[in-house]
Parts: structure tokens; sequence; C-alpha cells
């Protein structure tokens, strides 16, 4: 099991790596930035807009509130000004519920419906979250590649050197 401080470790590595990768995101046009570059997600924006609504739908479900998407890879935003504030919204949401979380909290059970094959799943709270974070991980690390194939260099990436850690 993990503990709260995992998860307010995890949301501010977030919000962190997500300012990093939108500052380089920033530096590229529209064009470039929604180029399908064979992704999962096709695109930088494609991806970026992925990790968006996943993190708004696990943060709804970790509320207990509905967030209507129809597809993980439904567009959520076109302009990207507009995306970036959202992501910066999205990140500071994700650090209060983070930092709302209790180990009774993670002991508990998150109980949702499935997205992609709309069932009722039950997992482990702190699974969940563990989850969440991880897959947020796994994508970034896509868009660090995208932003390389295009000589951007995000620079460090490893949790170690989040500032707050950094300087303890």
């Amino acid at each position: 099991m993990i503990s709260p401080e995992h998860a307010t470790t995890m949301a501010a590595y977030n919000r962190w790596m997500n300012e990093k990768l939108y500052a380089l995101c920033a530096r590229l046009t529209d064009t470039e930035r929604k180029h399908d570059a064979g992704a999962f997600f096709k695109s930088i924006h494609g991806t970026l807009n992925h990790l968006l609504l996943a993190d708004r739908l696990w943060v709804a479900r970790f509320n207990g509130e509905a967030f209507p998407v129809t597809s993980l890879d439904q567009e959520l935003y076109a302009d990207f000004a507009v995306l970036r504030l959202e992501r910066v919204a999205t990140d500071e949401a994700i650090e209060r519920w983070a930092a709302s979380l209790s180990q009774e909290d993670l002991a508990g059970e998150l109980a949702y419906t499935t997205l992609v094959n709309p069932q009722p799943k039950r997992l482990p709270m702190w699974l969940a979250t563990v989850h969440f974070f991880n897959h947020q991980t796994h994508h970034r690390g896509q868009l660090t590649t995208l932003l390389s194939q295009r000589g951007l260099e995000p620079g460090v990436t490893d949790l170690p050197w989040l500032p707050s850690l950094a300087s303890a």
C-alpha cells in the first residue's frame, strides 16, 4: 500500500513535468503539435489531450462525480492555449485531491464504470491511485520522445530531481 505522501509527491511531480513539457510544446506551431507522428494518440496534441482527458476522468471517479466523454481520444480543446490553461487547472485539482487523501482513503475501494468497455469495476483505492500516476508517466514518456524527435529536449525528468525533493 502507498501513503498519502506518495500521492502528494506524485501530484507535485505531475505538475512539474506538465509545466516543463507544455513550455516545450509552446515552442512548436499548431501544425507541428497536431502532425500525426504515429504515436498511440497520433500527435503531440493528441497525447496532451488524452492525458488531460484521462486525468479528468480519474479525478471525477475519485471524487464520485461524472465526467461525460465518449472515447479516450475525444478532443477536449483544439486550441493549445486553452488546453494549457485547462491543464494547469486540472493539475491544481489533482494536487488538492492528493492533499485530501488519508491512509484510510487509500485502504478503501474505488467503484467506477470503465469507459472503453462500460462495465462496473472495483479497485483498491491505493491501486487506482498508483495506476493514475503511472498512466501519466507512461504518456509523458511518449511526449518526451516526440519532442526529442523535433530537437526539443525536456532535460532531467527523473523523480529525484523534482525541485521539492532535490532541495531536501
